[in-house]
């Protein structure tokens, strides 16, 4: 007997008949004899509704009483899936976030959890009953609501995964697996057998839609094992145990299980960036933290940052990227200490587009970001901004670069019937695969360089 957590996503709850097909899984995994927490998400596009609804009362809404409104999408499904498995003749009983209790600080919006008391919890799995959590809430010390953050259903899930020490937590989504690139832009896209926590930490962080950041971290620090998988599946499919998903592991189980070591694990793309310059900054000491210190104490989270050249003598122009989510707090805040920070403008940005290759191997090999840039110059493409970590290159390109640009011949063809699907992704990913295949296969192949050479055996 194990003791599983199941996590389902937005996609998977849309609905009572994809509910009935997530309590049909659920039910195959209690009849193995095992222990069973599932945490959901809200019902796809039900957070969005909501968050409208916050911005449509008030732009500059009461983080606090944001949390009470967008955390009632969880508290639905998590009763309506407790419903259905009961329905099916399961134990089931749901247990809101205030219920266990999860306790997190008061970073409204972005809380982050602290404790879970899980004895109640633990109890009444060991009778039998599957626990049916709504994932992203929390409650502070004052009994307030909170959520963690878009996509804090993951977190909650590792989070639970963790206290009541699972064996494994299973990550259910639209896809079965962790890809090279998301499999619904390129259909050529690779799914990974294993990625170790440090790679999905940076492809999370970098737009990845697979998984939170926080939940690979916290999945990290607290030794969980995760594994992500299709919830779209037959009514027949085999347990979980056996369908072939992607595992996130330590580097050294990677290799110990001799799976094969890539240059590159993935390249990921996110639109969710909005970019801020402050122009004629004073260059001095203590400058640049009047800039960063508020909007931390905002928790605001700042990512790409670049000090320009001053183009008079004493000043200079700092630009730095957030999440477009946050630009109309960061302009806000940025505004009300204009005056102790000394800056002439600010232009906020929300065109830009964040491009990132990760990978282990690159803690080892050099060429990785030249190689990045040159596809990028060689299709006219500005970089903006760059960052870049152990594991990681960032770039941050006009997002105009990403809807619908015609690059060459294949470019055209890739992007045949395909909309508005991002012609840069794709198109790096197309030339780098005809290129690494084989010499025989194209006359031109071995002339193109790109990112996704390294992808290829």
């Amino acid at each position: 007997m194990a003791r599983i957590v199941m996590k389902f996503g937005g996609t998977s709850m849309a609905g009572t008949e994809r509910i009935r097909r997530v309590a049909q899984i659920v039910k195959r995994q209690a009849e193995r004899g095992n222990e069973v927490a599932v945490v959901v998400s809200a019902m796809s596009g039900e957070t969005d509704r909501l968050v409208g609804f916050c911005r449509e009362a008030n732009p500059l809404y009461d983080p606090a009483e944001y949390d009470v409104v967008v955390a009632s999408g969880e508290q639905v499904t998590s009763g309506l899936l407790a419903i259905t498995l009961q329905a099916l003749g399961c134990k089931a009983r749901s247990w809101l976030g205030w219920q266990l209790p999860i306790h997190t600080d008061d970073a409204y919006a972005k809380a982050r959890i602290g404790t879970i008391d899980s004895d109640a919890l633990l109890a009444s799995m060991a009778e039998g009953t599957i626990a049916v959590i709504p994932g992203f809430q929390g409650l502070t010390d004052d009994n307030r609501i909170t959520t963690l953050g878009r996509g804090g259903s993951d977190t909650s899930a590792v989070a639970v995964a963790a206290a009541i020490k699972a064996d494994r937590c299973d990550i259910y989504t639209d896809v079965d697996g962790v890809y090279t690139t998301d499999p619904r832009i390129v259909s050529r896209a690779r799914k990974l057998k294993a990625v170790t926590y440090e790679e999905m930490l940076e492809l999370a962080s970098v737009g990845s839609k697979v998984l939170q950041t926080r939940s690979v971290g916290l999945a990290m620090k607290e030794g969980v094992r995760v594994q992500v998988l299709s919830s779209f599946i037959d009514e027949n499919a085999p347990s979980a145990d056996t369908i072939p998903g992607t595992m996130i592991v330590t580097d050294e189980e990677l290799e110990n299980a001799q799976v094969e070591r890539q240059l590159i694990t993935g390249i990921a793309a996110d639109k969710n960036e909005a970019k801020i310059t402050l122009t004629r900054v004073p260059d001095r000491p203590g400058a640049v933290s009047h800039i960063f210190a508020p909007l931390a104490e905002s928790n605001i989270n700042v990512d790409m940052i670049i000090q320009n050249v001053g183009r008079d003598k004493g000043e200079t122009d700092v630009t730095f990227t957030v999440p477009q989510a946050d630009l109309a707090r960061a302009t806000d805040v940025l505004q009300n200490q204009r005056e102790a920070i000394g800056y002439n403008r600010l232009i906020p940005d929300t065109k830009v587009a964040k491009i990132s290759v990760v990978g282990v191997g690159m803690k080892s090999h050099a060429g990785v970001a030249s190689t990045m840039f040159t596809a990028l110059a060689d299709r006219k493409i500005n970089i903006q901004a760059i960052s870049t970590s152990e594991i990681k290159v960032s770039v941050l390109i006009d997002e105009d670069e990403t809807n619908g640009r015609d690059f060459s011949s294949r470019g055209r063809r890739a992007m045949s019937g395909a909309g508005g699907s991002p012609c840069v992704h794709r198109e790096l990913v197309r030339t780098a695969q005809i290129r690494y295949q084989a010499p025989q296969r194209s006359s031109w192949a071995m002339k193109s360089k790109s990112l996704w050479a390294f992808f290829e055996d």
